[in-house]
């Protein structure tokens, strides 16, 4: 049975930080892509970030415009565990984010739970 249980999240003042985290078991985690994404009321659901998985060129991330500079997407692959960093945090950052993993070939993909952050001004 695959999971994704994400933690962190909550209340913070703009300018504030945060890091959400996303521990996964019942897959091959190391191989997988892994993302985030954020969905705001009303609102179509985005990536904000994203990491490859497997080995050599795994490791690579990208980045919403919205967030670059701000946010960092990072993996252990000894915890099956993503995080994402967010610093330096606005209003509009408010939102439930979501992480998620891509499997590269098959392209099957699983969500966490989501968690809500919330930024006050």
């Amino acid at each position: 049975q695959v999971q994704l249980v994400q933690s962190g999240g909550g209340l913070v003042q703009s300018g504030g930080s945060l890091r959400l985290s996303c521990a996964a078991s019942g897959i091959i985690f190391s191989i997988y892509n892994m993302g985030w994404y954020r969905q705001a009321p009303g609102k179509q659901r985005d990536l904000v970030a994203v990491i490859t998985g497997g080995s050599g060129s795994g490791g690579r991330t990208n980045y919403a415009d919205s967030v670059k500079g701000r946010f960092t997407i990072s993996r252990d692959n000894a915890k099956n565990t993503v995080y994402l960093q967010m610093n330096s945090l606005k209003p509009e950052d408010t939102a439930v984010y979501y992480c998620d993993a891509l499997h590269p070939i098959t392209r099957t993909n699983y969500w966490g739970q989501g968690t809500q952050v919330t930024v006050s001004s």
